[in-house]
């Protein structure tokens, strides 16, 4: 029987989950765009993108406070694409393979084997947030995968440009070879598959809003840095 207590427990517990989804997403909107002023008008570029690090882990802070049932398919999940994204970035600096010749700048932070840590993160918040928004476009799991590795692809395409000019990344001869997006869609769509195939909850509420912020934040370099 629905009692007047629990009807209050329930709009209660709305309430308050309206109010921290509300307040992640002001958050996440003012950071990105105090970065986008910072590196474009603020006329020292070098302050922000400094603080890349801190955007990222509060991103990812705010994008995993929504996350519903921190079941062992989610951590073996964050697991296995933190360790597949952070060692495929190790073999390529070190060899070329995958996605050609490159090397990490300093504005990414702490780096292990001249691969910054933070770039294992990167990959579970991409295959995450990205994974997340096409699954409420389509049920099937072969296909979520095989659109968001695309969407992946896409997204670094703008990312390419920026990390080079803000010190993320460069690549040899200045040159992003398509290697590259080859290499990014190989293991995106490898990393996708698993993910749309695995028990993780794909219910977040702000996942969808961290994949539109990093698309118009990244475009919107691209335009503007021009």
């Amino acid at each position: 029987m629905i009692t007047a207590e629990t009807l209050k427990t329930v709009s209660s517990s709305r309430l308050f989950t309206d109010k921290k989804l509300a307040f992640s997403a002001a958050v996440l909107v003012i950071f990105h765009a105090v970065g986008f002023w910072g590196l474009v008008f603020s006329g020292t570029p070098e302050t922000y993108q400094n603080l890349t690090p801190l955007n990222l882990l509060l991103t990812n802070f705010l994008l995993f406070l929504h996350h519903k049932n921190f079941n062992a398919a989610f951590f073996l999940f964050a697991l296995i694409t933190f360790a597949a994204g952070f060692l495929a970035e190790v073999l390529g600096v070190h060899t070329g393979l995958l996605f050609g010749n490159y090397v990490y700048g300093e504005a990414l932070g702490f780096k292990l084997w001249e691969v910054p840590l933070l770039i294992g993160l990167n990959w579970v918040m991409l295959v995450y947030c990205i994974g997340i928004t096409v699954r409420n476009w389509t049920e099937k799991p072969w296909l979520a995968a095989i659109i968001s590795a695309l969407l992946m692809v896409l997204l670094d395409y703008f990312i390419e440009p920026v990390a080079v000019r803000f010190d993320f990344w460069s690549w040899q001869n200045n040159e992003i070879p398509l290697q590259n997006y080859a290499g990014w869609l190989l293991l995106a769509l490898i990393l996708q598959l698993y993910f749309q195939r695995s028990n993780v909850p794909k219910t977040n509420a702000v996942a969808p809003l961290v994949f539109l912020l990093q698309a118009v934040f990244f475009i919107a370099l691209n335009i503007t840095l021009q």
